[in-house]
């Protein structure tokens, strides 16, 4: 009988992490790794960074640290690093962290278990080297699919019997079956009835503030018949919500010959049993199309809502930036949007303190939020990351102007999005529950306790993590949902961006059946 191994899996940073790691856990259960819940259990903790910004790095040394520590006093012998940190970083990382037993690239991840093994053993495996990996595919998108393959973190596929394939019929018009038995190499690392699936790898944008292509490579699509698959596993495990993931999912099949192809994959994927609901994140608004935003807004089970990275909306930063767009377009954008789906939700980032930004451009941005109506917002105050364009700009904004215009857009887009929240009052919406609590119970007007219980849930316009949370009531006489369960619910209070809402029974819903956040479908 081999000897047990033990591994952990310790994510830091977006849904794409989330996605990679549960890749890498399929593949060490695959190999026979026994994975557990803390890294103070395992024999090896596997670090997945991040290193998108500078709070984010520092995050990942922290979780490192931390990991490491657990080898004076607990079962851990080994700490690995992998992720976008690892990636960008590799020997740079392992020198100014030498508590790091091991530190992996994307390249490494296809022999993850060969690689712990060495590392838990005693052995050493050269840290990985890194490189550009926007120069490993093709220049042009349409030559992409047939190159040499190149490590795509979250795309990996395992053999499957042909009756785990989609069939044909069930695939978008056009897009033919995969070549061979495939099925997701993926291990669920969690019993949330939310879950993410990578749409695509990469970016082709070339914004002058971010350094992800550079170590996330070229902007690439999974096949169609690869996300259908995937979609229907996670539904048989008990998934109930999808969100499609990728670094810019407005640009998903243009290497595949088809620009729209999301617009005709969206629909097939609301078709797949058990999921009851499906969420489209990372799209870019300089490439927003009208069938898009149709598909979008009409698409049953699909939620209308809009993760759109406007980053900024004064002519002059935006440009700076290499990106495109201006207040007034945006605000015309969202008006495209709200009259198909008046209670569509959108969020967006933004960056202040970007080189060159002045007062009359900080103004501007200020003018597009009181008026963009936003659900929610993500302030980040500019901070120059190596190898990125914007490192070498001059006029740089003093850091403590930066950190100035920071609290002062935090406090604006706190204030704005609590008042977007308000504007859901008695709004009926539609609540995928994803765990008990016991936060609120429903009062009557004398206060006393009426309700049996209370859950946490998320309506169309909250994605998870990112974008606020609602809070369900239940009362004495109905039953209470299970997590897992997509409710109708009656917005009654705010919390901020959280709701407050009444789960309705049947008697009680709109004329129709209909949702107030369908309106507009």
């Amino acid at each position: 009988m081999s000897e047990r191994r033990t591994v952990a899996l310790v994510t830091l940073g977006c849904a794409r992490n989330e996605v990679d790691s549960e890749e890498l856990a399929g593949r060490l259960a695959a190999d026979g790794w026994e994975l557990v819940e803390e890294a103070a259990d395992a024999d090896v903790a596997v670090v997945n960074t991040c290193g998108f910004v500078e709070a984010a790095k520092k995050d990942s040394v922290d979780a490192l640290l931390e990991a490491n520590d657990l080898k004076d006093h607990g079962r851990t012998q080994a700490v690995v690093a992998v992720g976008c940190m690892a990636e960008r970083y590799g020997k740079e990382l392992a020198e100014a962290l030498p508590e790091a037993d091991g530190v992996l690239g994307f390249d490494d991840y296809a022999h993850i278990s060969d690689r712990l093994q060495t590392i838990l053993s005693g052995g050493i495996h050269a840290s990985h080297t890194p490189r550009d990996r926007r120069k490993l595919l093709p220049i042009s998108p349409a030559e992409r699919q047939g190159a040499a393959e190149v490590a795509l973190p979250g795309h990996a596929q395992a053999e499957a019997a042909p009756e785990d394939l989609p069939a044909p019929e069930d695939l978008p018009a056009g897009v033919a079956p995969a070549s061979g038995p495939r099925a997701p190499l993926r291990r669920r690392l969690g019993s949330s009835p939310v879950a993410s699936v990578k749409l695509a790898s990469g970016c082709d944008r070339r914004c002058s503030f971010c350094a992800i292509p550079s170590f996330r490579g070229s902007f690439i699509s999974r096949r169609p018949s690869d996300v259908l698959g995937e979609t229907r596993w996670l539904a048989e495990q008990g998934v109930k919500e999808i969100m499609l993931v990728s670094e810019n999912n407005t640009s998903y099949g243009k290497d595949l010959g088809d620009i729209r192809l999301l617009e005709t994959l969206l629909p097939e994927l609301a078709a797949v049993d058990g999921i009851e609901r499906i969420r489209v994140s990372y799209l870019q608004p300089a490439e927003m199309r009208p069938g898009l935003i149709d598909v979008l807004t009409s698409t049953e089970k699909v939620a209308p809502y809009f993760d759109l990275s406007f980053q900024h909306s004064a002519p002059s930063v935006l440009r700076a930036m290499r990106r495109f767009g201006d207040t007034d377009r945006f605000l015309e954008l969202l008006d495209r949007i709200r009259a198909k789906a008046p209670q569509a939700g959108v969020r967006s980032n933004f960056i202040v303190g970007f080189p060159g930004e002045t007062e009359d451009d900080l103004a501007e941005l200020e003018r597009f939020l009181g008026a963009a109506r936003l659900d929610a917002i993500g302030v980040f105050g500019y901070s120059d990351e190596e190898g990125t364009e914007a490192a070498t700009y001059e006029d740089k904004v003093d850091p403590d102007e930066v950190a100035e215009r920071l609290a002062h857009i935090s406090r604006l887009a706190e204030e704005l999005t609590a008042q977007r929240a308000e504007e859901r009052l008695g709004d009926v919406v539609e609540v995928m529950v994803e765990e008990s609590g016991d936060a609120h119970v429903a009062e009557d007007t004398d206060g006393a306790d009426e309700g049996a219980g209370s859950l946490v849930g998320r309506a169309a316009h909250q994605a998870p993590e990112t974008d606020g949370q609602t809070l369900l009531t239940v009362s004495g006489t109905g039953p209470v949902p299970a997590v897992g369960q997509l409710v109708t619910a009656k917005v009654v209070a705010t919390e901020g961006v959280d709701l407050v809402a009444e789960v309705l029974e049947q008697g009680e819903l709109p004329a129709g059946g209909a949702c107030s956040e369908e309106a507009g479908r």
